[in-house]
């Protein structure tokens, strides 16, 4: 839910409980604190008795006496009184006898609505009832301070109890506003640990990732945050096995050329001084002198195809040739290059040729690289086998040697940059030629495969014999 909506629903939340709490409160603080008569309750009550008289015909002093000494227990806080028409009391609670003149009436109803609202001074309610003819009076008296404070038309009677009044008003406009400053310090929270783990990430050190589960804009955010650390952490070791690597490249290339070089100063120097016995020592010497020329020339070249790697300059030439009489040309260079080794070389072309649409240069090299790679490592099987078949608009090279095998836990990484299977063996070139060959492939279109077992390794290289809609 976005933080938006959370607000609206908060607002609309905190306004229905502020209005439930202020009248909840009210109710309660008044009920609590605003004790006493009103003109409401007094009516009520004088009707009561004045009801009571009538049904009971209780109209002289016998007969009203326990009528009113009963409501006078009930409400101690007031007088009755049962007045004739003539002005004289028939019975008092207060026990008094007394006979009234008009200006004793007047004077108890004078300033009435002052007495009445005011902070003092008595209040006297008259209420009138009739029989045969005969008038009666119930005079009701009390103190102000009897009356409940919190009543008011025009003006409130005094100002403590205007904050019992004022206080629900108070805490329930307080409420949206504390559920808003909980709503906003949570949302804060929340960034601050969003800003300090994002101050934290950086390559050198280990991520922090958040646990934040909500679905608004932050949780979102924060999602966004911890993949963006896993790709970071994940980057970093690339970094740092990519750095290994290449330390390990400079590590094996300086081995590798320091031995041929080696020899190469040592033999020149030989035939420079002419200290060879004869002219088949020379003939020999100048072999290894071109032998290790050539090795440190392949090494080279290794390197600059790492250059063009990195630089993505692999540039194709794509266009149809006959790829039977090509391999049949490299398969013939193997035969050559073998003789005498005790290989046994075999080769399975097609006496149809399959044309393809390729950059042929790449796809020997590639080739190549397999070959010199089942010879070097699968040597020990004296084994090579050269293949190629059509199926379903694809073409299949495949190489095989009988040697040891790769083993298991190396497999997944054979096609990596610098990555050896055995990397205490020296002179053996920069472990780049598995690399080179998957992305000449990948160039194409196409795929390059393997499966290795003890004494079978089988590379399968598949292209697409018409051209890409790229080229």
């Amino acid at each position: 839910m976005k933080n938006q909506t959370k607000l609206w629903l908060l607002m609309l939340v905190s306004a229905i409980a502020s209005i439930l709490l202020f009248v909840s409160l009210s109710l309660l603080i008044g009920k609590i604190s605003d004790r006493g008569y009103n003109l409401n309750s007094l009516n009520n009550l004088s009707q009561e008795i004045l009801t009571t008289i009538t049904t009971q015909q209780a109209f002289h002093a016998a007969d009203i006496k326990p009528i009113l000494d009963g409501a006078y227990k009930n409400h101690p806080k007031i007088h009755f009184e049962w007045v004739a028409a003539d002005g004289s009391t028939i019975y008092d609670t207060l026990g008094e006898k007394k006979k009234y003149d008009f200006k004793q009436l007047a004077d108890r109803m004078l300033l009435m609505p002052e007495s009445l609202w005011g902070a003092d001074g008595p209040v006297t309610l008259t209420f009138s009832i009739s029989q045969n003819d005969q008038h009666y009076y119930l005079l009701i008296g009390l103190s102000s301070d009897a009356l409940k404070q919190g009543q008011f038309y025009f003006f409130m009677r005094s100002f403590k109890i205007l904050l019992a009044f004022m206080l629900p008003l108070i805490v329930a406009f307080l409420v949206p506003y504390i559920l808003s400053l909980w709503f906003f310090y949570s949302m804060k929270k929340r960034i601050n640990k969003l800003n300090h783990a994002i101050e934290q990430l950086n390559l050198h050190s280990d991520i922090t990732l958040l646990d934040d589960m909500k679905k608004d804009e932050i949780g979102q955010l924060t999602t966004h945050y911890n993949a963006m650390a896993l790709r970071i952490q994940n980057q970093a070791e690339q970094i740092k096995q990519f750095s290994n690597r290449r330390k390990l490249l400079l590590s094996n290339l300086s081995h590798d050329l320091r031995t041929p070089l080696t020899m190469i100063l040592g033999y020149a120097e030989m035939i420079r001084t002419g200290l060879y016995k004869d002219e088949k020592e020379l003939q020999a010497s100048a072999k290894i002198l071109l032998q290790r020329s050539r090795y440190m020339n392949t090494l080279l070249d290794q390197l600059l195809d790492i250059t063009r790697q990195d630089e993505g300059n692999f540039e194709l030439s794509i266009t149809k040739h006959n790829v039977s009489e090509m391999m049949r040309k490299i398969a013939v260079d193997y035969l050559m290059f073998l003789e005498g080794q005790y290989f046994t070389v075999q080769v399975n072309i097609p006496d149809e040729d399959i044309h393809a649409w390729i950059d042929a240069s790449l796809i020997e090299r590639a080739l190549r690289n397999l070959l010199d790679n089942a010879i070097r490592y699968g040597s020990d099987g004296q084994y090579l086998e050269l293949g190629l078949s059509k199926k379903n608009g694809s073409l299949f090279m495949t190489v095989i040697d009988k040697g040891l095998g790769i083993p298991i836990e190396n497999q997944e990484h054979v096609f990596e940059r610098f990555y050896r299977v055995d990397s205490s063996r020296k002179g053996v070139g920069l472990g780049i030629g598995l690399s080179i060959v998957k992305e000449i492939i990948s160039f194409h279109g196409g795929t390059v495969t393997f499966s290795s077992v003890p004494f079978k390794t089988v590379f399968v290289i598949q292209l697409p014999i018409h051209p890409l809609e790229q080229y």
